[in-house]
């Protein structure tokens, strides 16, 4: 809780009272523009948690390493443009996209253009491919309202039960229903990264959000990023094997290429890294770290896009929802007539199913896919042109897509990770803010939250 200098969530509010994030970096690397230029620090990962650390960090003087494992920058934020529609391979929408939040702040500054995701222009389809009335919709929503509800009325924080249990204790007749089941797979499942039976009941609905109806960035998420990475250092293809910090005077960061010394280190490396060990502290991380580090949930989201010669569906309609079976399988898809000139459609595999999905090849993947599509759409559906698909699950350096609070976690699981240990090693990403986890605004600033604790340090 940065006790000694800054408390998380005075920062976090004095960050949202600004006119945003990005005046919060301009304030800082204009006025002490060489308040840490006797300072270095070496930062691992490129993602928007790491390049927003460094990124105020060298606007403040500092000498700044930033250590990637991959190729290129951007980590779980990255946009591919190879089928002439930009294809998100890690996050896809600015969730909330209002005035308060980094991510739409970072957008208007590089003049991203957008489109909103209206979750109303929806057609949804029963495990036989025939399309529901709309009542049996509202039967379906009211369902998973209600239990959504039922929880945030009665449940304690501390209860341990699972999203499942929750449903089997409140009515185990949804538990059978499979169109209720989709509602929790397509909504709840997609929105937190992991399954309904891993997902702590009290906890993953009580996270914070920005105001807004959710958006795509239809000029390239991933153009944020270009005004954080101007004059770092930046070195890719650099996996990181271990970090000593403990010698009083810094930290030694070891790659597979060499060694990188600093006064301070900041990792931002994904939790799944975190949880495989494939990377070594010196000394240990402290147990309580380590616990959470375990005990957080990180799960997968599986993205597939399919571009056809001509569109077989309705291209009025933005979001088409399939009754699946086993649940989360390929039921949830995005057309991006609503919003290019492609024929594009973007299928989504979540809950346990997306960790089945990320080990298919990319064929398989298509051909489970399309069999869905079919149900469907029968002998209309043609063979894609071309296709691009996401594997986070089996990505050595994510190991996964987002966190998620399994039963028994509580909120300082995430928050408390976001503690500097030893005064000079400190962990940044979604996994460390509760009330953000799972985005690419609640990682930017769990990054400035960092950068911050080393500018009131050296201050």
């Amino acid at each position: 809780m940065f006790s000694r200098n800054v408390n998380r969530r005075r920062f976090i509010k004095s960050v949202l009272m600004t006119s945003g994030a990005v005046a919060f970096v301009s304030k800082f690397g204009i006025k002490n523009a060489r308040a840490l230029e006797n300072v270095s620090v070496v930062v691992v990962g490129a993602g928007i948690a790491g390049l927003g650390a460094a990124n105020v960090l060298r606007k403040n003087g500092a000498s700044v390493t930033v250590l990637e494992a991959k190729d290129h920058t951007g980590g779980r934020l990255l946009t591919d443009w190879t089928m002439g529609a930009p294809f998100e391979v890690g996050a896809g929408w600015i969730h909330g996209p209002s005035s308060d939040n980094p991510s739409k702040q970072l957008a208007d500054a590089v003049n991203a253009q957008y489109v909103v995701t209206d979750d109303e222009n929806a057609v949804f389809f029963d495990i036989d491919g025939y399309e529901y009335d709309d009542d049996e919709i509202e039967r379906i929503v009211d369902a998973w309202e209600g239990v959504l509800e039922h929880i945030d009325r009665t449940y304690e924080v501390n209860d341990h039960r699972s999203l499942l249990q929750a449903i089997k204790d409140y009515r185990p007749a949804y538990l059978q229903d499979p169109g209720i089941m989709w509602a929790f797979s397509a909504f709840t499942e997609f929105s937190k990264g992991g399954a309904i039976e891993k997902l702590s009941a009290p906890l993953f609905n009580w996270d914070e959000a920005f105001d807004g109806a959710d958006v795509v960035v239809t000029s390239g998420y991933d153009e944020i990023l270009k005004p954080l990475k101007e004059g770092l250092e930046i070195k890719l293809s650099h996996a990181v094997t271990s970090i000593d910090y403990s010698a009083d005077a810094g930290v030694v960061v070891t790659t597979e290429q060499g060694t990188v010394e600093a006064d301070y280190c900041i990792c931002t490396v994904p939790l799944g890294v975190l949880k495989s060990k494939k990377i070594s502290f010196k000394p240990e991380l402290p147990s309580d770290y380590r616990e959470s580090i375990e005990k957080l949930g990180f799960g997968s989201v599986t993205k597939l896009a399919l571009k056809f010669d001509e569109p077989f569906w309705d291209i009025e309609t933005q979001y088409f929802g399939i009754t699946t079976e086993p649940k989360g399988r390929w039921n949830y898809w995005l057309s991006y007539r609503t919003f290019s000139d492609e024929n594009i459609l973007l299928g989504l595999s979540v809950g346990d199913y997306a960790l089945i999905a990320d080990r298919m090849s990319d064929a398989e993947m298509v051909e489970d896919a399309l069999e869905v599509l079919r149900t469907v759409w029968e002998d209309d559906v043609s063979e894609p042109i071309d296709v691009l698909a996401t594997h986070w699950a089996t990505d050595p350096y994510t190991l996964g897509a987002y966190t998620f609070p399994q039963p028994g976690n509580r909120k300082s699981d995430f928050d408390d990770l976001g503690e500097p240990v030893a005064d000079r090693l400190l962990l940044a990403g979604e996994h460390t803010i509760f009330d953000y986890a799972g985005t690419t605004h609640g990682a930017y600033m769990t990054g400035l939250r960092a950068a911050e604790y080393i500018i009131e340090e050296e201050s």
